[in-house]
């Protein structure tokens, strides 16, 4: 099933925004963040004014206190200990705008997946008590798709594991909550990118062009069908790595890459060496709705800057999915490009790598200089 955004109690949310927000880690950080009121910071921390007696959310409206006056709070309960009372305009003890959007977000996606046809948009908007502009405007901002496209993706997701685990395409139409093979036929192009047939059968005859070359990271591959780049994978071994490629694609037809080829992996490769001067390569990686999510979560992380597994999982609207971030991590098939290298543990330390914790280690290193 595809996953959706969940929420967590106030308490839980608090100590893992807490632990994930390396940016805030300091009392000058801190005060930083309350000066530009930065909404990222809600719920890592508050802080409260000794003059007033209250304690806020870091982005409160309020008028700016003097610094002297001010101290940070790990959590609401912690400011209650030291006996601050909440803030009637930020409301810092009460569950926020974000928390109510993303639990109605939540009951949406998991309408839409138990659902054998997508409902509409008018139905979705209103059951969350929205209009249809502004639903679709939240679920967008939420999920990193529209509700049409969810839909689509986790109908995609139906349909490419009932063609694997069925004897036959009509059982796997009907599996996959189509109720006519017309219908099916109809939108299967746009589904998978091929008829059903091809994708049963490893898609054979599907064109991927590649090249093999050498970078600072050791051996590199670059793979890319007509629609953009499909793999960058790194190595020291240029054998393993076109073995690695077959395996992704066992059927598709793979060709050496021409002059006009190389200079897509050159721009690979000089993408590479300054991680922080490009990021608009062409892609066409396809994954599950939630891998998408966090790739797109990944690709907002800016060079020289890291985010952990808990903070991405936050950022997704799921909190509690922190183990599913890690296998979409590792699910990656480009390197750098989607950069799952600035994701680290909550302590700081740089977990695991698919292409090697020495990589990240240099990736990162290059970032921050």
């Amino acid at each position: 099933m595809v996953a959706v955004p969940q929420r967590s109690d106030q308490s839980t949310s608090d100590h893992s925004r807490t632990a994930s927000a390396p940016a805030f880690a300091t009392d000058e950080q801190r005060w930083q963040a309350v000066v530009r009121r930065d909404r990222a910071a809600d719920r890592v921390f508050y802080y409260s004014v000794a003059t007033t007696g209250v304690y806020c959310r870091p982005s409160c409206a309020a008028r700016l206190a003097r610094r002297e006056n001010v101290r940070f709070h790990a959590s609401c309960a912690d400011a209650e200990r030291a006996g601050f009372r909440p803030c009637k305009r930020c409301r810092p003890n009460e569950a926020g705008t974000t928390d109510r959007q993303a639990a109605m977000v939540a009951a949406a996606c998991r309408e839409i997946e138990e659902a054998d046809e997508p409902p509409t948009l008018e139905h979705l908007a209103e059951t969350a008590g929205m209009s249809r502009f502004h639903f679709h405007r939240v679920f967008k901002a939420l999920t990193g798709v529209t509700p049409k496209a969810y839909a689509d993706a986790h109908r995609a997701k139906r349909v490419r594991d009932a063609l694997t685990q069925t004897a036959t395409v009509t059982e796997a139409i009907y599996d996959a909550g189509f109720n006519s093979n017309g219908r099916f036929y109809a939108a299967s192009s746009g589904l998978l990118g091929m008829t059903p047939t091809a994708y049963r059968n490893g898609a054979p005859g599907a064109e991927i062009r590649f090249a093999v070359g050498e970078c600072w990271l050791g051996s590199i591959l670059v793979a890319a069908t007509d629609k953009g780049v499909c793999a960058i994978l790194l190595g020291d071994n240029p054998d393993a790595l076109v073995r690695d490629l077959q395996d992704r694609f066992p059927k598709a037809r793979l060709i050496g890459g021409d002059a006009s080829f190389e200079a897509l992996v050159a721009k690979v490769v000089g993408f590479l060496e300054a991680p922080g001067s490009g990021g608009d390569l062409p892609l066409d990686v396809r994954g599950t709705a939630f891998q998408q999510r966090v790739w797109k979560a990944l690709r907002e992380i800016p060079a020289g800057s890291t985010a952990t597994y808990a903070e991405i999982a936050q950022r997704i609207g799921q909190p509690k999915s922190v183990r599913a971030v890690a296998q979409a991590c590792g699910a990656n098939p480009v390197a750098v490009a989607i950069p799952c290298h600035r994701v680290v543990r909550t302590d700081g330390g740089l977990s695991g790598y698919r292409w090697g914790v020495e990589r990240k280690r240099a990736l990162l290193a290059r970032e921050r200089r």
